[in-house]
């Protein structure tokens, strides 16, 4: 076989295995929905929450001792009012609404927040307390992620139960800040 007809056939079978192998390099893997909690009663779920740890995003960076107060408006829908401080405990106190919603009553754990009256995102219950007394919050992207409890501070044990139930639903937690809270 002269060497020019080996070039020919070796070309073809090593673009095939780079083909092959690019196929098998490596991709985000599809990431399941999160599975939310059964049952959402709305009614204990409203009040103040604190934020105990939260995934860093742009309009929270800056914001310290921050909580969630939600309430029933009359239309139905819960008003939410998130607020905290800038940047230390005793910086200017700042406060957003919004307004959020359970689209699908078969799946309570699962509401709807909009901001601003511009963009809505998925707020997904995904942790719970029995008590009401803290829950889990977040997206099927896993890149929003919340930690909330009804008091400033919780015990290191819950925080562990917390965070167990976190990374069973596929958050990475190497990026989770805790948030400064002030004493009440």
């Amino acid at each position: 076989m002269k060497r020019s007809e080996r070039s020919i056939g070796f070309f073809p079978v090593l673009m095939l295995s780079l083909v092959a192998l690019a196929g098998c390099a490596t991709h985000p893997a599809a990431v399941d929905p999160l599975v939310t909690v059964d049952s959402l009663d709305l009614e204990r779920y409203l009040g103040q929450w604190y934020e105990i740890a939260r995934y860093q995003k742009g309009f929270e960076k800056n914001i310290v001792g921050a909580t969630a107060e939600y309430s029933l408006r009359e239309d139905g829908r819960i008003q939410v009012v998130n607020s905290g401080f800038k940047k230390t405990l005793e910086g200017a106190y700042t406060s957003v609404k919004a307004v959020a919603w359970r689209p699908d009553d078969a799946v309570p754990g699962a509401l709807k927040v909009k901001f601003f009256g511009l963009f809505t995102a998925d707020y997904l219950v995904f942790g719970l307390d029995e008590n009401y007394q803290w829950a889990l919050v977040g997206n099927n992207e896993r890149d929003s992620l919340w930690f909330l409890a009804r008091t400033h501070e919780i015990s290191d044990e819950t925080l562990a139960s917390m965070h167990t139930i976190a990374t069973g639903q596929g958050y990475d937690l190497d990026a989770l800040y805790l948030v400064p809270q002030k004493r009440r």
